[in-house]
């Protein structure tokens, strides 16, 4: 089989496991073939989980469902290595990590049987799947299949469900300094915030600035269109200081049209140029020039 359709057959197989993202009341009926139950000890994490972070609070109120209703969604596993009876989360760590909280003693389990690079494949999808990933995890995930398991972007982004833009504009979060990726981990910036920042020259400066004003991407978008403006700019000569006459008829011209006005002239004549904001500026302009 290529691996084309190895791939293919696995994203497949892992929506027909873990069910509708986000889902944790509906059990597939796939997901139902298997399934038996584990003592909560013989169960270890996934070494290549891309999700690091698990919030207390959220833990809890999964903990107080499971109390309530049990886990009614399966966790899916493979066997471990060298220990008998023992098995390792593909999905569902944060089920078994609330389990413990709950006080379970046994959980249901699914088991597959998959090699390294499918674990990984399998981890990121069920994660991706049910948007439980901040952006650097999922940055990292996609990094890892990509250098480690020769994973070409455009069938990771098929894999995983996303265009292949995504994941590369996701892919490039990594790049940016320690101190934003630091606020990203935290929740203290949105991915777009940091895609907006990518394109900055100090992008550290201004996510303080998101952090501690509260600016919006479209804020950092306008930021970061101002400098590459101020790049491609050609450089100006610096203007003659104007007399005092020119400044006041400039005062004067922009009172009475509520607009920023200039005027530049010379021994051959000269120009006067009006500056407007709006388009409503403009209409406003025009209709005072046709009267």
């Amino acid at each position: 089989m290529s691996d084309d359709a190895s791939r293919s057959r696995l994203g497949r197989g892992l929506a027909a496991l873990i069910g509708e993202a986000g889902d944790e009341n509906s059990v597939p009926q796939a997901a139902r073939t298997g399934q038996k139950r584990v003592p909560i000890e013989f169960i270890r994490p996934n070494p290549f989980n891309p999700r690091k972070a698990f919030r207390d609070e959220e833990l809890d109120e999964l903990a107080a469902s499971i109390r309530e209703k049990g886990i009614i969604q399966p966790l899916v596993v493979r066997p471990a290595r060298g220990v008998d009876g023992a098995y390792e989360i593909i999905a569902g760590e944060r089920r078994w990590r609330a389990s413990q909280r709950a006080g379970l003693n046994e959980v249901p389990v699914v088991v597959v049987e998959v090699n390294d690079k499918e674990a990984l494949e399998l981890a990121i999808i069920e994660n991706v799947q049910r948007a439980d990933l901040n952006p650097l995890e999922e940055a990292m995930g996609y990094e890892q299949l990509v250098a480690q398991f020769d994973y070409p972007q455009h069938e990771l982004a098929q894999a995983v469900g996303k265009s292949r833009s995504h994941v590369a504009n996701t892919m490039r979060l990594l790049k940016l300094p320690e101190s934003i990726k630091t606020y990203l981990n935290q929740g203290l910036l949105s991915a777009g915030h940091a895609r907006a920042l990518l394109a900055l020259r100090a992008p550290d400066t201004v996510a303080r600035r998101i952090v501690e004003q509260g600016l919006t991407v479209r804020d950092v978008e306008r930021i970061a269109q101002k400098e590459a403006a101020g790049d491609s700019a050609p450089a100006r000569k610096a203007a003659p200081d104007k007399d005092a006459d020119t400044r006041a008829v400039e005062k004067a011209l922009a009172d009475v049209l509520g607009l920023a006005v200039s005027i530049g002239h010379g021994p051959r004549g000269g120009a006067v140029t009006i500056r407007y904001k709006t388009l409503e500026q403009l209409e406003a302009l025009c209709r005072r020039l046709q009267r």
